[in-house]
């Protein structure tokens, strides 16, 4: 079942475009604060159960609530919806103590007539986990991140100790599972309206129509156009500053740009690199930049011929200038990439030299795997700017110019960001240019989410289709043990057999910009949770 979205009433769609002006109105007499913010797509869902797309989690991040989350710095876990929490000696057994009096919010559908319990974290998890869950086949979900975090191998149990304390346990010890519990699919979901809404036959509204225990509550959205919620007055870390928040849906960098500028909205994702320095000199505008912890690359699909041998896929490699790419594409926010994890992640292996350029021997190479004439592959391109891709299509037509030179044939493809994601982790295409930013600050997030045998099905998370097993056997040994240095050795050996078989082409690591005008206050450039939580407007 398609993504089916609460739209506006015609009051709403009528008054958004006055409400966003008011909102970026400086010095304008206002009875509320609103904050617009100026996104570049449409959510698919706004559970991030049931996509791993960024859009996607930037549009549930203010509506919901974990039982822990990260605090300062990404190693840090602070407890969150449980107010305490303890692991067994042995890593098996943890348990986590609800804080109480936490409230859900309501909408047309629901009035919740109890406080968050232990019902709704037994549900977060058993509707990803359990086949025969009620809510386990309702939507499109297929639970991406739950599989390709290995979690339906890794629970034992997760049980109801009492009202306010759950007991998780595992089957083997995870080092990483503190940080995937902070992850944004495992956000907690409320039981009893899921039983509401089966009872009402309308189990399709949980997902379009969401609520949850976080600072914002959803008013609405229309495609295209906008996302409105609301703060939540019972909200459990206190009531926010802002009354509005407003997502602005504005695909094109220059449009956000300009609203930006002229106060049509405050605060604006992925700004053109190029543009940076032009608005680092705007004494109305505030440029929040870090590192962005995330890899652009290009996936070969290693399940089809010729990118099946390891001599194509090197061919490839070499063939690419992967240099001046960066440096048109990126121009001054990113630098290249050469392993599957960002440079600034623990156990980066920095030892591992880059492919060098060498068109001369790329024809050597298909000459010897047998393909003297060469061949024609597909390239899909994305169609929209993401934090790790500001331009995929002009990525795509260096990547295409330079492989033409050695003899094989690009033929570049996109459809809408939707159809794009669904259609290459489906397997179909033979070369992809994706990416990743890391969700929880473990290297586990990147080389056993994106590289694992696990994550080589229909819809996984493994584009490339590759499946190697002494690059398993290292990600596994990395996933049991606690010790971080002998974690860190696994990690680095496992890229040293990703450098060797190149299951993808490394593009780039990118620095992420947000750009904000001045009178935002407390806003911060999160790279793992966008839920606006503390953030104000200072009067102008």
């Amino acid at each position: 079942m398609p993504f089916r979205p609460k739209t506006f009433t015609k009051s709403i769609a009528k008054g958004l475009s006055a409400l966003i002006a008011l909102a970026g109105m400086s010095g304008a007499a206002q009875a509320d604060k609103s904050l617009v913010y100026c996104t570049e797509g449409n959510p698919q869902s706004f559970n991030a159960q049931v996509s791993t797309s960024g859009t996607s989690v930037n549009a549930a991040s203010p509506l919901f609530n974990n039982l822990v989350e990260f605090g300062r710095g990404s190693q840090i876990i602070a407890p969150a919806l449980a107010e305490s929490y303890t692991v067994s000696d042995d890593g098996l057994v943890y348990d986590f103590r609800l804080r109480q009096n936490v409230q859900f919010h309501s909408n047309e559908h629901f009035k919740p007539s109890r406080t968050l319990n232990s019902d709704d974290v037994l549900f977060t998890f058993e509707r990803q986990w359990k086949s025969d869950h009620p809510y386990h086949t309702v939507g499109p979900a297929t639970y991406d991140y739950f599989r390709g975090m290995g979690l339906p191998a890794l629970l034992k149990s997760v049980e109801k100790l009492d009202d306010h304390t759950v007991r998780i346990t595992l089957n083997r010890p995870e080092a990483p599972f503190l940080a995937d519990l902070a992850m944004p699919f495992l956000s907690i979901q409320s039981a009893e309206y899921a039983d509401t809404l089966m009872k009402a036959k309308r189990p399709d509204l949980f997902d379009e129509d969401p609520i949850g225990t976080g600072p914002f509550h959803l008013v609405s959205y229309q495609p295209d156009l906008a996302i409105r919620y609301k703060a939540f007055d019972a909200y459990w870390q206190g009531r926010q500053p802002l009354d509005n928040l407003i997502y602005s849906i504005t695909p094109n960098i220059a449009v956000r740009l300009n609203k930006l500028r002229s106060g049509e909205c405050h605060v604006m994702i992925f700004p053109n690199p190029a543009e940076l320095g032009k608005i680092e000199r705007d004494p109305n505008l505030v440029i929040e930049q870090q590192d962005g912890k995330n890899v652009a690359y290009m996936a070969f699909n290693t399940g089809k011929p010729p990118l099946d041998d390891v001599r194509v896929r090197r061919a490839i490699t070499l063939a690419i200038d992967k240099r001046t790419l960066v440096d048109a594409v990126y121009q001054n926010g990113g630098r290249p990439a050469k392993n599957p994890i960002p440079p600034s992640m623990w156990s980066y292996d920095d030892s591992i030299e880059e492919h060098p350029f060498d068109p001369r021997t790329a024809r050597d190479l298909l000459i010897e795997a047998g393909y003297p004439e060469g061949f024609t592959l597909d390239l899909w391109y994305p169609p929209v700017t993401r934090p790790y891709m500001p331009n995929g299509k002009r990525a795509a037509e260096m990547i295409r110019e330079n492989l033409e030179r050695i003899g094989i044939k690009v033929v570049p493809k996109t459809e809408n960001w939707g159809s794009y994601r669904s259609r290459v982790t489906q397997g179909e295409q033979d070369m992809v240019i994706y990416g990743w930013t890391g969700d929880n600050g473990d290297p586990d997030n990147f080389l056993y989410f994106l590289l694992s045998c696990t994550g080589v099905y229909p819809g996984g998370t493994n584009v490339a289709r590759w499946c190697n097993p002494d690059f398993e056997e290292q990600i596994t040994k990395a996933k049991v043990d606690n010790d971080i240095e002998k974690r860190a050795i696994y990690y680095r050996k496992a890229q040293h057999v990703f450098h060797r078989e190149m299951p993808w082409f490394p593009i780039a690591n990118t620095f992420i910009a947000v750009v904000h005008r001045k009178e935002v206050k407390n806003y911060t450039n999160n790279l793992f949770k966008q839920d606006f939580s503390g953030v104000d407007i200072e009067a102008q």
